[in-house]
């Protein structure tokens, strides 16, 4: 995997070339939000932990979306949307659920899983592989109804 902090990096230095300001000011939040947590944790992040950041990023656009339309704030809504469509673009490709279920069935396996009781065993086995790729409330949804059946 490319290194996305470089190339968001690049992105930065392209849109303020080319005058994008909207663009340039989404990929700035995202590198501050980089910035903040290699200063608070005195690290150098990597792509993994990058990607976690994202995801929670966009998890939290997502919930501001909702409310916006709740509240009937159409320009807030777009301009969520766009730094949305802009952290989903370095966010690796979403699994299916088929390839979703095939994950979990191959952690419960591998794990010997088969209560409840394991979920968070499972869980931690599928968070590396799964971050950013599909919504972790849905998998942990998906691994109870599993363990419960």
């Amino acid at each position: 995997m490319a290194d996305i902090k470089s190339q968001i990096s690049d992105d930065v230095k392209a849109a303020m070339r080319s005058k994008d300001k909207e663009r340039l000011g989404a990929l700035r939040l995202i590198q501050a939000a980089f910035k903040q947590k290699e200063v608070d944790e005195r690290i150098e992040l990597s792509d993994e932990q990058v990607i976690a950041i994202l995801d929670k990023m966009a998890k939290q656009h997502r919930d501001s979306i909702t409310q916006f339309k709740e509240a009937n704030r159409d320009d807030l809504v777009e301009i969520e949307q766009f730094e949305l469509d802009i952290i989903d673009a370095y966010l690796p490709a979403k699994l299916s659920d088929e390839e979703i279920g095939t994950l979990i069935e191959a952690a419960i396996s591998k794990s010997g899983a088969d209560s409840i009781k394991d979920m968070g065993k499972v869980m931690g086995m599928l968070k590396g592989q799964l971050q950013g790729r599909a919504d972790m409330g849905k998998v942990s949804g998906l691994i109870k109804a599993k363990l419960s059946a």
